[in-house]
């Protein structure tokens, strides 16, 4: 049976890291601290970054001058191109929800599964509004409760610790966005890259609104921010290793990996557990923000990261067709021997 690879080869794969960390702009370690402003070196202009600026600068021309259903038009039509030409990712979405949803029927899941990944291609779009629209523009397309908006901007008057707890939908760049627009900016949860371009890219697009970012691999820094009342964006929904996880039932898969960082930052004195996040209803994204969790955190912190999943389920059943199923949340079992995507080569 051929398997799939997500990745080049392992060689190639080492060639384009090694080319890249050469001229990596990311400052990496353990309370490292915040990336307050993207950082740009004069090497970046060299002739192999050229590729990359041009992408960026597309993205930003053609979310600035299409119109609206335009680019979500096109977003369809690159997302169902992107399941033909990338049959791995294609075989990881049909495993998640064959594991997520079992009892789901086999029709179901195939009109699912063509939804994610028209909003997977939507999505390209949608980074680059989160990114380069000025506000006026972007308000066109915002929905909010007045009661959420009124309670939600109470919490931040507050002057307590916020954790705004979210998960991995398509519009996620957009919700930290509206966020700090109608409520108030804080710090971006995210992954740094080593190819400079595209941090630059990252670093300018996120900080349009937001106060700084912190590497997803430093706690210590994410503490440090809620002890200084800085709100964090903070998505645990997907696996991050053996190493830093536990395992606790998400959706039908009763023993998925997944971080306890929920319940560790919310032992920060005074931090509330503030669930929110955006969904795409017609032409509008609606910031959906929900009352902090009460009696949160616990003593038990397998118990709390159970709960915290529950809650990630429950959002993500409101609309699963946007959410990101195309990376593998169910990788890491608690037997090491176990293979839950056998049709990949990629380990």
């Amino acid at each position: 049976m051929e398997k799939y690879s997500l990745h080049i080869s392992e060689k190639e794969r080492r060639k384009e890291s090694a080319q890249n960390k050469r001229f990596s702009t990311v400052k990496r370690g353990w309370g490292n601290g915040f990336v307050s402003k993207p950082a740009f070196v004069k090497k970046m202009l060299l002739p192999h970054f050229w590729g990359a600026w041009i992408a960026v600068f597309l993205l930003y021309a053609l979310v600035t001058f299409l119109p609206y259903s335009v680019q979500m038009f096109i977003g369809k039509h690159i997302g169902n191109l992107l399941g033909k030409i990338l049959p791995a990712r294609k075989y990881v979405l049909k495993r998640n929800l064959e594991l997520a949803f079992p009892d789901m029927a086999d029709s179901e899941k195939e009109k699912l599964s063509k939804e994610v990944m028209e909003n997977s291609g939507r999505a390209l779009f949608e980074t680059g509004i989160a990114w380069f629209w000025p506000d006026w523009r972007l308000k066109r397309h915002i929905a909010i409760d007045k009661e959420q908006l009124e309670k939600a901007l109470e919490i931040a008057k507050s002057g307590k610790p916020i954790l705004v707890l979210s998960c991995h939908f398509v519009t996620l760049e957009l919700m930290a966005r509206i966020y700090a627009t109608l409520i108030t900016p804080g710090i971006g949860v995210y992954r740094p890259s080593d190819h400079p371009v595209w941090e630059w890219a990252q670093v300018r697009g996120r900080l349009r609104k937001n106060l700084a970012l912190v590497d997803r691999n430093d706690p210590r820094s994410m503490i440090k921010a809620l002890m200084k009342n800085m709100p964090i964006w903070y998505a645990p929904d997907q696996d991050y290793g053996r190493r830093v996880s536990t395992f606790v039932p998400f959706f039908a898969v009763k023993e998925a990996a997944t971080v306890e960082g929920t319940h560790n930052l919310a032992r920060v004195k005074n931090t509330q557990v503030q669930p929110a996040w955006t969904i795409r209803e017609g032409s509008k994204y609606h910031l959906y923000v929900e009352e902090p969790l009460q009696n949160f955190p616990t003593d038990d912190a397998l118990a709390d990261t159970a709960r915290i999943n529950k809650i990630i389920e429950k959002i993500i059943l409101m609309a699963p067709g946007q959410y990101l199923w195309l990376h593998r949340r169910f990788k890491t079992a608690p037997n090491p021997e176990e293979n839950r995507y056998p049709g990949l080569s990629d380990k």
